[in-house]
């Protein structure tokens, strides 16, 4: 099969398509023929090597941890599914004809395969991030970059959840962003002044996901209580005594809570724009510039 490799760390250059052997699944696992890929911002990051210290990969090595598809092979123990079922969900080196996946959920009718690609990595993030900040139902959560994937997917799950959203993008997003049902304002100076007269009653929770140097001005807009303020993006929030989140849970609820969610017309991710599997290294290139709106998806003909 033709699958995504790299075997050094750098630029996107160091990707390239090449023939290995199809994978086979392990108890537990599904393997599916990938229909389409979502491009996230770990896989340029691991692909540079920016995140060796904190994620030793053996080279070389694959690309993508999302996808959807249609399974052609099921591993020992898996119950609910069968061949033939599409599913989405996550893996490890998706970018390729044929992935394996650990966790999935059936893909709904009216989801396309290109939309449900980038669901599984900004749903998993979205949900583990929500639940390890403490915010409840009621409160007022402020997402501090609030237009990709992982905003998105926050803002829905949050008002599913009955947690009011405030996020920051830039003014043209603004219209996105009230259309998932957050608030939005501006980044940049003056933010706290922003915040306040949007939510007078105070901001229970913050949610770094640009990663934009802002960990100390999240903690003031909570308050000034650092364990309210939680990111995935800046390896130096401890320092302000901010928790970090970078270890992925299980998502196999949160997945089959997106689809339902999705069928009952309360959760989308769009796609901002699709590429052909042998221009994975531009994809990564726009998402590396980071001003993504939804998702980018790599499609598998």
């Amino acid at each position: 099969m033709k699958a995504v490799r790299f075997h050094s760390y750098g630029g996107p250059e160091v990707l390239k398509i090449e023939e290995i052997d199809v994978p086979e699944p392990g108890p537990g696992q599904v393997r599916i023929a990938v229909r389409a890929a979502g491009v996230n911002p770990i896989d340029w990051k691991l692909r540079a090597g920016y995140m060796r210290e904190m994620m030793p990969i053996p080279l070389p090595a694959g690309s993508g941890f999302d996808a959807a598809g249609v399974i052609d092979a099921v591993g020992d123990g898996v119950s609910g599914v069968s061949v033939g079922d599409a599913v989405f969900g996550k893996g490890h080196h998706t970018m390729a004809e044929y992935a394996i996946l650990q966790e999935w959920a059936l893909k709904p009718d009216g989801l396309s395969f290109e939309e449900a690609a980038g669901f599984a990595v900004a749903v998993e993030t979205a949900a583990r991030i929500i639940d390890q900040v403490g915010v409840k139902r009621g409160e007022t959560l402020l997402v501090s970059g609030a237009a990709g994937g992982v905003g998105s997917a926050v803002i829905q799950l949050a008002r599913a959840a009955g947690i009011r959203t405030i996020g920051t993008a830039s003014e043209p997003k603004h219209a996105y962003l009230r259309s998932l049902g957050a608030i939005p304002t501006t980044y940049g100076p003056g933010l706290a002044g922003r915040v306040a007269a949007l939510a007078p009653e105070g901001v229970q929770a913050a949610l770094d996901i640009a990663g934009s140097g802002i960990i100390q001005e999240l903690v003031a807009i909570t308050g000034g209580d650092p364990s309210r303020v939680l990111s995935i993006t800046d390896p130096t929030a401890p320092q302000h005594g901010v928790k970090t989140s970078f270890e992925p849970t299980d998502s196999t609820q949160a997945l089959a809570g997106a689809a339902a969610l999705f069928t009952a017309g309360s959760f989308t991710l769009p796609v901002e724009r699709t590429f052909p599997l042998d221009r994975i290294a531009a994809a990564h290139e726009l998402s590396a510039q980071g001003h993504v709106t939804g998702r980018l998806v790599i499609t598998i003909d």
